[in-house]
């Protein structure tokens, strides 16, 4: 038997602990999809509060918005995701949440020393730039574009 969509939106953003506004913004980005009522009212399927709690989750790891849709679409059928999925995507996630710490930790230990923007008044920097060959290169903060990579 087919999953009756009748959960409301005002159900669902109160069970998610999201505000309504949300919803309609994660199904016009196309992370959650309804379907309409003959009064032209939303209505949610069920497995909506699983699909909410995975965004909610990827995005306190980080994960954008268009990674979660990428991943979502990269799922048999569009389904929403199950536990192996989730096992699986959060695994993925966490390299790119490493891959962020470990810039960050850069960042972190080189601030007392150098801001990364390849200028010459400091006389000791632990990131040196002789005769400002970084200002040859580019503008701006170049060392701290080039510890993202």
């Amino acid at each position: 038997m087919l999953e009756e969509a009748n959960l409301t939106v005002g159900h669902v953003a109160k069970r998610c602990g999201v505000k309504v506004s949300t919803l309609h913004f994660y199904e016009q980005v196309g992370l959650i999809k309804s379907l309409r009522n003959q009064g032209n009212q939303r209505r949610y399927k069920r497995d909506v509060l699983r699909r909410i709690s995975v965004i909610k989750a990827a995005q306190k790891m980080g994960v954008s918005l268009e990674e979660i849709k990428n991943a979502f679409a990269n799922l048999p059928d569009k389904r929403t995701p199950t536990k192996d999925d989730w096992q699986q995507l959060s695994k993925f996630w966490q390299q790119g949440l490493n891959q962020k710490i470990a810039y960050l930790e850069k960042l972190r230990d080189s601030l007392d020393g150098c801001i990364g923007c390849g200028c010459l008044s400091m006389k000791s920097c632990p990131i040196y730039n002789p005769e400002d060959i970084l200002g040859n290169e580019n503008n701006g903060a170049v060392l701290l574009e080039k510890y993202k990579e």
